[in-house]
This record gives structure tokens, sequence and C-alpha cells, in this order.
């Protein structure tokens, strides 16, 4: 939003629309008693249009309000709060657009209740504050949602691969090298690639490339293994091919500067993950393991292998296909990540199709139950010292009943001394799941009942708690005050 140009003409179509329903007129009135048309005005209240000065002493005159007044952009005390909004700048961080919903749309709901609206704005922030909500957490919680709303999956997206690789002439039923991805990068869009060794710096340890733009020099560490520099030359690839220029140039990113980057990192790593991972070809070797009564870990490990990605990319394009090609719409996918020797795990990624299933991300500190199967194969992979540790559970959620088969692996963290990380995605269990997947009756997955948090976890003797259940306890310690507090009106009313 401009804010010379568009605050004065919202602020001046909020006090027009607050003039006229303090005189109890309906927009087919003002415009009948003004001579002005409908649309017209609809349009100033909108924020839309400013009028003329003419039009102003008339709308003044009819409204009996003073041509100052209209003018000012200071607001009474009912539309302050909507001047505090517009001025924050709320409405543009939010990425309203993607949603389907106008900004002035917003804005229109905001004047018709300011208080109730600014108050329920003002609650939003203040939660956002009390659990140290970032802007970033906000712009990737909207990423997450718009993933959710399309099933994590983008016809759109799919089709510009395929266009792509005929364009480029690549076979994408064999693995893509790493120099043909070089070549393009270098040959059709001028790009420098180096590789350097990051870690010599420690401010840049966490990072796998850096895109320098004046120059189109692509730096790459080091470090990197091969799976992990075919997804960074593959998302240059999308940049370029994708036409994206508001972009991030850091992977792993440090900051972002608006949303759009934030998606458009989003588009690019799609799209960088369909390259690698072709659709029909994953779908194929996912129909031969489903048709398995028995699969053991290593085959898992071995059908991953397929392709030139890391165990992370793999599990993301399942958030792709599951939905689209198999009708498994009811998944989580989680990346946890551990320090060795520490107490905790923590949720650094997270997505829910088509719900909020369990288990989600806690911002309260709480422990993760420790009979997740992604916090299991971290213990294992550590316990049997494995650099990729696959294992499978299926997963019965105390508090909500609901069975899930949990697919995790565990890698080292290359880029964390002494941490490690798991992938995971669960797939709600239900009759038609059972019909796809032959082995989910095998003796050989264990079945666990599993909680959110150990401090709101039910389940009695659990030997893996990590904390008492002290918000449960103090649930039920209300229940029962309040029970008492019942018993005691009833005998005394």
């Amino acid at each position: 939003m401009n804010i010379e140009k568009d605050y004065i003409k919202l602020i001046f179509g909020l006090k027009l629309k607050q003039a006229r329903t303090n005189k109890n007129l309906s927009l087919f009135g003002l415009a009948k008693i003004t001579d002005l048309s409908k649309s017209y005005l609809n349009e100033i209240e909108k924020g839309k249009k400013y009028p003329k000065t003419d039009k102003i002493i008339l709308l003044s005159e009819k409204l009996d309000v003073s041509y100052d007044h209209m003018v000012s952009l200071k607001l009474d005390n009912n539309l302050a709060p909507i001047g505090e909004i517009l001025k924050s700048g709320i409405l543009k961080e939010i990425p309203l657009e993607i949603f389907g919903i106008q900004e002035n749309d917003l804005i229109d709901i905001i004047a018709n209740a300011p208080a109730k609206v600014n108050a329920f704005i003002s609650t939003i922030i203040e939660i956002a504050q009390h659990y140290n909500l970032t802007r970033e957490s906000f712009f990737l919680a909207a990423l997450r949602s718009y993933q959710e709303a399309h099933n994590n999956y983008f016809e759109d997206l799919e089709l510009k691969v395929l266009q792509f690789s005929k364009a480029f002439h690549i076979n994408i039923d064999t693995k893509i090298s790493i120099e043909e991805l070089s070549a393009i990068l270098i040959e059709e869009y001028g790009y420098t690639i180096q590789e350097i060794v990051f870690s010599e710096q420690e401010e840049l340890g966490d990072l796998r490339s850096i895109f320098v733009p004046k120059s189109k020099t692509l730096l790459l560490s080091l470090d990197i293994d091969e799976p992990q520099k075919a997804f960074i030359l593959a998302k240059e690839i999308a940049y370029n091919y994708l036409e994206i220029t508001e972009r991030l140039f850091t992977f792993s990113w440090i900051k972002f500067d608006n949303f759009d980057q934030v998606l458009n990192n989003f588009y690019a790593s799609y799209f960088a993950g369909a390259l690698l991972i072709p659709r029909q070809q994953l779908i194929d070797e996912l129909n031969l393991f489903l048709s398995k009564t028995d699969p053991k870990p290593q085959e898992m490990i071995q059908l991953m292998g397929k392709f030139n990605v890391s165990p992370e990319s793999f599990y993301q394009r399942l958030t792709n296909i599951l939905p689209k090609d198999f009708q498994l719409k009811n998944l989580f996918f989680l990346r946890l990540s551990h320090k060795i020797g520490a107490d905790t795990y923590q949720i650094k990624k997270e997505l829910h199709i088509t719900n909020q299933q369990e288990p989600h991300a806690n911002e309260m500190n709480e422990h993760y139950c420790r009979r997740w199967i992604s916090i299991k194969t971290i213990e294992n992979a550590i316990k049997q010292n494995k650099s990729h540790f696959f294992d499978a559970q299926i997963s019965r959620y105390d508090n909500s009943s609901n069975e899930y088969l949990v697919f995790s692996s565990a890698t080292l963290d290359p880029f964390k001394k002494d941490c490690l990380r798991s992938i995971s995605v669960g797939i709600l269990i239900t009759p038609s799941v059972k019909k796809k997947f032959k082995f989910i009756d095998n003796k050989s997955i264990q079945k666990q009942i599993v909680g959110v948090t150990c401090e709101t976890c039910a389940v009695k003797n659990c030997l893996e708690r990590a904390s008492p259940p002290i918000h449960l306890e103090q649930k039920v310690r209300n229940e029962n005050t309040d029970l008492i507090v019942q018993q005691y009106m009833a005998k005394f009313s």
C-alpha cells in the first residue's frame, strides 16, 4: 500500500462510511440525495477513489459534517484503531492475495465493527508476542496454510518441469547428473560456479550456497554431498526457468524481506524436487513397494537411493504425490532436530494435509513424546552409529485415538556439529489405506500408544516419559474443583 496516497483514500472512505451510517443512510439513499452514483460512492468508501473538492463539499453538507473533519487524517475513538492498523503496515505483511482475499475487503470488515475487530487483531498480536512468534514464523505459517489448501500439489509446477525437460532434452526417467545441471546453468543462464570452503569462516558454517546476482556467481560449499548439490543446482535452474526475480540468495536462508521471497523459495524448491524425483517414476516405485507384504527397512533406503536427493527431499516429494496420486490426503510431515547429549528435540518443519494432524509443533518448550518414531530413529542412529537409520511404526495418539503409519529417517546434520535430524511422514490409517499398504498388518511393524507432549499426556506408566503431565494434572484439578463448586451451588440455591 502507498502510504502517501492509499492511506489518505482509505481514511476518507472510512469517514464517509461512518458519517453515512450515523445518518442511517444506505448507499442508495446517499446517492439519491447527492445525485452521485451508488457505484462511485462505493468506490470512495472502499478507499479506491478520492473525490474532488466540490464533491467533498457536497457530501459534507448532505451528511452534516464539516469539510475540515472529512479531509483531516485525524480519526475519532471508533475509527482510531483502524488507523493504527493501517499505519502499522500489518495488512501489507499478510499475504492476503494467495488466499483470494482483497485488502479492501478486509478493511471493509474492520470498518463494520472497528472495536471488535481491533480487539481480535490485538489479541492475535499479543498471542504472537507471548509465544515469541516472529515475522518469519508468521510468513512460514502462511506458506504452510497455502500448501495445505492445495494438498501440497501444484499442477502448474509439475507441467513446468515436463516442459523444461522437453525443451532441454532432459531424460527424467534417469538420474540427472551434476554435470548436466551445471552445464545448463553455465551455458544457458550464464552462471559461474565456484566451490569454496564455507566452514573456514564460522559465520558461514550453516550455509550450503550463496548466489551473487551481479556476477551470476553461484558459490557452493565443499562440504555438501552430491544430493544436496543437485538440489541447489536444480533450484537455481527453477529460479531462472520460472523467471523469478524476487528471491533469496542463500541456502539455507538467513533472512527474507517479504512474503514473495518465501513463496518463490517454495516454488523453486518444489520445481527442484519434481525435477530430481519425477512424478511418474516415483508413482511406479511406490506401487512396487506398497505391494510387498514384508518390506525391510533397507528396501526403503534403496528406494530413496534411486533418486539423487536427500531423505528430506524424498519425504517432501511424498507429500506432493501421496495426496494427489494415491488419494492419501490425511498425512503429516515433520523434521526434528536434536543435539547429541541434549534433552530436547525441536520441530524445525511441519506440514499437515488435510487437517491439523498429530503431532504438531509446540512453542511452550514442552517435551515431545519419546515414543514417536521420529525420536526413536534419532536415538537408534546414535546408538548404532549409522549415517541413515530408517524405521516405521503404527502410532495411536492417546488424545484422539487416531492411528498413523509413520515412516522416519534419521541422518547426521552435516552443517551442525553433533546434531542429527529426522524426517517423517505419517499417514492416517483408514480402510482404504489398509488396502493400499499390503504390509500394514505385518507383525514386524511396531504398534505404539503415543502422546503429543509429556506435559499433556495421559498415558499411564510410561517409562519413556521425559516430564510429568503437569498441564494435564492441572486440568484434572480444575475439573474436580468445578465439580465441587457445582455441588455447592446446587446445595445453596
